[in-house]
């Protein structure tokens, strides 16, 4: 049993090694291109305020469901906050919803690395729930008409948002 443990391990840092590296080189991870009507998420955002993704129709909008304690998650923020501040304007948003931390926690993380995209609290697991994938982080990309058209399980960098979401804000 320890040995089976052992070489799981193995893999999972061999595996997670590989995406870091193909991540830092600047490739683009392939979406798995899907077609569903945006989930109905109402949930609070990290100063307590309600809001829900039907105020976002309209706009492209990238779903990022994350924790302040996934590396992983901790580690794509730079670039969802570097895609965001490039193409806001173009009628981008990301929204990332944090799984399960205290308010105070998450907007320590949000002013800690200088986030300016909607970050919204979810104690419960709603977003997971709603899309069906429990998995950190995970992105989903909704067009104008709040249908889901990409979604990512695992970190995305920017070279990736560059390749697939840059398209649809051009539509």
């Amino acid at each position: 049993m320890g040995l089976f443990l052992v070489g799981a391990a193995v893999i999972f840092y061999l595996t997670g090694a590989q995406e870091n590296v193909l991540e830092s080189a600047g490739v683009a991870l392939s979406p798995a291109s899907v077609s569903y009507a945006a989930p109905q998420l109402a949930l609070t955002d990290v100063q307590g305020n309600p809001t829900s993704l039907d105020e976002y129709r309209g706009k492209v909008v990238l779903l990022n469901n994350w924790a302040t304690w996934c590396p992983p998650c901790k580690a794509e923020m730079p670039e969802l906050q570097a895609y965001y501040t490039t193409h806001a304007r173009d009628g981008f948003v990301v929204i990332a919803i944090e799984s399960g931390e205290p308010a105070n926690t998450v907007a320590n993380f949000v002013l800690q690395n200088g986030l300016s995209f909607p970050v919204w609290l979810d104690p419960h697991g709603a977003a997971l729930e709603a899309l069906q994938n429990w998995d950190l982080p995970s992105s989903y990309v909704m067009d104008q008409e709040g249908i889901v058209r990409m979604s990512w399980t695992g970190s995305i960098n920017r070279a990736t948002l560059e390749k697939y979401v840059t398209p649809l804000l051009e539509k």
